[in-house]
């Protein structure tokens, strides 16, 4: 099997998530425990109890999707003796990829915890409320989510933030801008085009502030050179430089997530399984409407994790 680990971005997140991991691997409560201590915040409790409320507000998303990441990852090792260099290549959706950079051991889970509760602040203090938006464009090519954008530019900022899948394309930017472009969308047959319930336009130029706040955060920030390469989302190919994955993360904040060109480049380079460690599904389920026949597995449970060691292994 030529695999790849790949991390969820937000979304992915719901109450009680990690806690069979926690339950299930001393492993996993040692990560928990570590990321707890970095924020001085009991954020596993609020991950297993709620309120989902507070769970879903971005600065406590990040790292407890990131949290549930390595906490699949090292139970993987520790209990079942999978090693992240089993992979060829890590990748991770948004802010995924620093749990992929946790995971590959460029940075520390102490301090992706620290940088990703100091992004998920700025990126929900970047736009005032209501001023931003995102869209989804469903059956949308990149040319005719690129010309729906480009009509919506009339009205402000407005640009593609995420191309997920084929024909499962974001949007994001100024309110007014985004509705423009769903309508341009919908002129030119775009099969659906939807303004989503989303707390500030991630991705685009709008997130300037954040992008400036995490450039002197990650200043400040050890980074090493990964034991894999990552294929992260400004460049959808394979970064090891820590200093080009230092600047990719800043720009990664203003910048388009080419989720598709990543997977599509992994696929065309022998990758045949796509690993999703932590929570949710949502990576496996798209990767269904990028490449057809690549399998897709998720790690998020005890059982989950010993068969896909066992599997691996032969």
């Amino acid at each position: 099997m030529t695999l790849a680990f790949t991390f969820p971005g937000q979304g992915s997140q719901f109450v009680g998530m990690g806690r069979e991991l926690a339950e299930s691997f001393s492993s996993a409560r040692a990560v928990f425990e570590e990321v707890d201590d970095s924020l001085s915040q009991n954020l596993s409790k609020m991950m297993w109890d709620g309120p989902i409320e507070e769970l879903t507000l971005t600065s406590n998303t990040q790292p407890a999707l990131m949290a549930c990441g390595i906490a699949a990852m090292r139970s993987l090792k520790a209990e079942f003796g999978v090693d992240i260099t089993e992979a060829k290549y890590v990748a991770g959706h948004s802010l995924g990829e620093y749990t992929a950079l946790c995971a590959a051991g460029s940075l520390s889970l102490s301090d992706t915890a620290k940088l990703l509760r100091i992004r998920g602040d700025a990126m929900q203090a970047a736009v005032p409320v209501g001023a931003g938006a995102m869209a989804a464009l469903l059956g949308a090519s990149v040319e005719d989510a690129e010309a729906a954008a480009k009509a919506g530019q009339t009205k402000g900022i407005c640009q593609i933030a995420n191309d997920n899948a084929v024909g499962q394309i974001v949007l994001s930017g100024e309110k007014d801008a985004v509705q423009a472009a769903c309508d341009a969308a919908k002129e030119m047959g775009v099969k659906k085009a939807m303004m989503l319930n989303v707390s500030a336009p991630f991705h685009c130029d709008m997130m300037a502030p954040a992008a400036k706040a995490m450039k002197e955060a990650l200043a400040d920030t050890v980074f090493e050179a990964p034991l894999l390469p990552v294929i992260n989302n400004v460049q959808a190919s394979p970064v090891t430089d820590p200093e080009k994955l230092r600047d990719d993360l800043v720009a990664q904040v203003t910048g388009r997530v080419r989720w598709r060109e990543s997977v599509q480049w992994m696929h065309a380079n022998e990758i045949e399984t796509l690993a999703e460690p932590g929570c949710g599904k949502v990576l496996t389920v798209m990767l269904r409407r990028i490449v057809k026949g690549m399998k897709g597995v998720t790690l998020n449970t005890a059982e989950g994790l010993e068969a896909f060691a066992t599997e691996l292994k032969g």
